[in-house]
């Protein structure tokens, strides 16, 4: 298949922004409920419901924690609260500003009874779990191969990075905010929601994230938060960082992003075939919406006769190079497979006289042109542009005229053919002939013309 799954995340990405979005998208939610409940962890319920996001339809899935379980991921004046010391009453009713009119609910029993108060002085219980007890819980699920395979992935990214910035071998991270029930419910359920959709590519051009501060179990650290900038390093993904407060970006959707990604540049034309929007917990300025896509990468030539690439042009301005080394300079350059190369007189500086040089060639080419323009003038600086350009689309050709034989480009314009005789081969036969270029020019042309039944008046020059 030729789609690709593009996660635009302009507003950060999180666990369980993606699997909302991927069910919005068309994930099974039932093979997902099935699986989840194979993992065999308590102290949760779990609910898919229907939210607004700044007046949006938006997907949300929530892992409603038990007082025992709950970590305050959610909670905002826990996250970036000042002083949290004071005990005070806090109702798990979920509601995380969703102005939720949910349509459905899955409930899984696992020993849950909401409704009770705790004080913030976190007492809790959290399980602490190391990465091997948590890939033990994945592999026996009844998750597919190829899901467990993308949650395994997930995982062991997260633990590379939580390695790094807690300076222990991987072996012997306690995950805490990541290993805690809902971070694992989100990861799985990513997995299983990746694995359904039946998508290799993904596409994750950049990501957005906040700045500031904010509260884990470790204390206040800054945002981008240390595993997520490690991961984000690690990976070499794109990061735009906003002047926000807040942290759109968690360890656990970076992690999801670098497992998955397999690009990170969009195709310059497509076409959308679906759109799934993830709604996300935390309030913030910006709504807290991850838009995943299915999209078809678009072939130009169906949509245009015309060609379009990128070109690099190269441009360095000389006025103290004789013009012996510049002429010199332009044969090495189109030797090298420069595409076109010009001289411009220009004034610079004190009114002197000099040439700007301008050097077409392929971006890839672009460092070998400018070695040559060092070594072979007398310039310190050369500017460089990329560019976009539309060429029309041509092949080679020859033909016998009674002048002998000549080579032309011939030029698709539109639903029409333009036949355009090449200097050099008109340039050798004018010398044989003895007559002047501009006549056997005319004289190829109207051969040519004649040959292909082109309309006489149009101009092909």
């Amino acid at each position: 298949m030729d789609r690709k799954l593009y996660l635009e995340c302009y507003s950060g990405i999180s666990g369980d922004m993606t699997v909302a979005a991927l069910l919005d998208l068309g994930a099974d939610e039932h093979k997902l409920m099935h699986a989840l409940e194979s993992l065999g962890l308590d102290g949760y319920t779990v609910s898919v419901s229907r939210v607004k996001k700044s007046g949006l339809d938006a997907c949300d899935f929530a892992v409603n924690l038990d007082a025992a379980h709950e970590n305050h991921d959610h909670d905002m004046a826990w996250l970036h609260g000042h002083s949290h010391e004071h005990a005070h009453s806090h109702e798990h009713a979920h509601s995380h500003d969703h102005e939720h009119d949910h349509d459905h609910e899955h409930s899984h029993e696992h020993d849950h009874e909401h409704g009770h108060s705790h004080n913030h002085e976190h007492g809790h219980h959290h399980e602490h779990r190391g990465l091997q007890e948590i890939l033990t819980i994945i592999q026996n699920s009844s998750m597919t191969d190829h899901a467990k395979e993308i949650a395994v992935r997930i995982f062991g990214i997260l633990a590379e990075a939580e390695a790094k910035a807690h300076g222990v071998p991987k072996e012997e991270v306690h995950f805490h905010e990541v290993g805690a029930v809902d971070s694992i419910v989100d990861i799985a359920a990513a997995a299983i929601c990746l694995d359904d959709l039946g998508i290799e590519d993904v596409i994750v051009p950049v990501l957005y994230e906040g700045c500031g501060h904010v509260r884990c179990q470790h204390g206040i650290i800054p945002v981008p938060v240390p595993a997520t900038l490690n991961i984000i390093s690690e990976h070499r993904i794109p990061l735009h960082q906003t002047d926000v407060k807040g942290e759109f970006v968690t360890p656990t959707g970076a992690a999801i992003a670098a497992a998955a990604a397999t690009e990170f540049h969009l195709p310059e034309v497509y076409t959308v075939e679906k759109i799934g929007l993830g709604a996300g917990k935390r309030t913030y300025e910006k709504p807290s919406i991850l838009r995943a896509m299915l999209i078809v990468p678009s072939d130009k030539k169906k949509i245009s006769p015309q060609n379009h690439d990128e070109i690099m042009k190269l441009e360095c301005n000389i006025d103290d190079c004789s013009a012996e080394a510049i002429a010199y300079c332009m044969e090495r350059l189109f030797e090298a497979g420069a595409r076109d190369v010009c001289y411009t007189p220009v004034y610079m500086k004190k009114n002197r006289p000099a040439y700007m040089i301008s050097v077409i060639c392929s971006p890839s080419d672009t460092e070998q042109m400018e070695q040559i323009l060092f070594r072979e003038t007398s310039t310190i600086g050369i500017r460089r542009q990329r560019m976009e350009r539309t060429v029309l689309e041509r092949r080679n050709q020859t033909a016998v005229t009674s002048l002998g034989e000549i080579a032309f480009k011939v030029l698709q314009v539109g639903d029409q053919l333009r036949y355009t005789p090449e200097y050099e081969s008109i340039a050798k036969l004018a010398r044989e002939k003895g007559i002047p270029f501009i006549n056997a020019y005319r004289m190829a042309e109207q051969e040519l013309d004649g040959m292909f039944k082109v309309c006489g008046g149009e101009d092909r020059r």
